[in-house]
């Protein structure tokens, strides 16, 4: 369920990007463009609805404009625990993702959550992270596994969805003193919130103390409570939503330690990523960018680029890394 904030709660945001002036036949050659991208945003939903109902994806048009015909970097092994007790009558089952680099590691997420309503997806806040761990998260998850003896204090994971798999990983392998999981969406919260249960009970945490909670951008009593406290704050695949980009990089200004960092891994999405940067550069953020920062995600990315377009789309799978600071970079997260 989505959560108000006033207008007065609010404070405003980076100023998004000025449009250059058009001429009359740029402005046709847009508006075809528009009609294209109604027809591909039809053929999407036509897809999730199909998803959701469980049926056979027949038609090619269909099968054409799915983005996640590439679903993994194999970074991960996916693993089914016990069967539910019988007095459990949800859809839900439990699943050990594992480490496949770093197997010592692994946390155990709630999956296979049941039919998605499409007017849930439709009316709540940001749903995109709702359905299934997306390669980005996927490769965050593992470069904090990688990295994670460069972890400090306190971290947060922003629009985290229902597994918020990067910072359940931080929480198990880093020594951190407190890990915040967040996304806008309450559904999702409900989910981490026994995510973190299911996992405390199991002895991941160590001394870390886990927490999640809504967590809006664009809310100012979201923000507010937690000005200047993360000293890292991470997220995956957050930036294609235009009408909350400068909420994000106001929002990771703020919650980010005069000395801390913020991670921020997405794909390109035509211009979505470099508007990304240049508002959080407008906002005064210092911004470095890196595609070849881990040698495992990057052996993936060359072999998947051999397999063609159809296959594999690194406009819209392979996630850059964005560094994003307050000042000059302590160290360098490049290889």
């Amino acid at each position: 369920m989505e959560r108000n904030c006033t207008t007065a709660e609010k404070r405003k945001p980076a100023s998004p990007l000025r449009r250059k002036s058009t001429n009359p036949d740029t402005c046709s050659a847009r508006a075809e463009t528009c009609d294209a991208n109604d027809h591909v945003a039809r053929a999407r939903w036509t897809l999730l609805r199909q998803v959701l109902r469980q049926k056979q994806l027949e038609s090619p048009e269909i099968q054409q404009v799915s983005v996640r015909r590439f679903a993994t970097f194999d970074l991960f092994s996916r693993e089914l625990l016990e069967a539910k007790d019988v007095c459990d009558t949800s859809d839900a089952q439990w699943v050990e993702y594992r480490s496949v680099h770093f197997p010592e590691y692994s946390a155990l997420l709630r999956d296979n959550l049941g039919p998605v309503r499409v007017n849930e997806v439709l009316n709540s806040f940001d749903n995109t992270g709702n359905i299934c761990v997306w390669p980005s998260e996927e490769v965050m998850a593992h470069y904090c596994l990688q990295k994670r003896h460069t972890f400090k204090g306190a971290v947060c994971e922003l629009g985290g969805g229902m597994t918020c798999l990067g910072g359940l990983m931080v929480a198990i392998s880093a020594d951190v003193k407190e890990v915040l999981l967040s996304d806008g969406n309450e559904k999702s919260i409900q989910n981490v919130r026994e995510v973190i249960e299911k996992n405390k009970q199991a002895g991941k945490f160590g001394s870390t103390h886990v927490s999640s909670r809504v967590l809006r951008w664009d809310c100012e009593k979201d923000i507010s409570a937690f000005e200047d406290h993360f000293d890292v704050i991470m997220c995956a695949d957050c930036l294609f939503l235009d009408q909350y980009r400068a909420s994000l990089v106001d929002a990771i200004r703020r919650l980010m330690h005069p000395k801390g960092m913020a991670l921020v891994f997405a794909p390109r999405r035509s211009e979505t990523l470099s508007l990304f940067c240049e508002l959080a550069q407008q906002a005064g953020l210092c911004v470095s960018q890196h595609q070849q920062y881990d040698a495992q995600v990057w052996d993936v990315h060359l072999k998947m680029q051999r397999e063609g377009k159809q296959v594999y789309d690194e406009n819209i799978h392979y996630p850059l890394l964005i560094i994003l600071t307050k000042g000059p970079q302590p160290f360098s997260h490049s290889q």
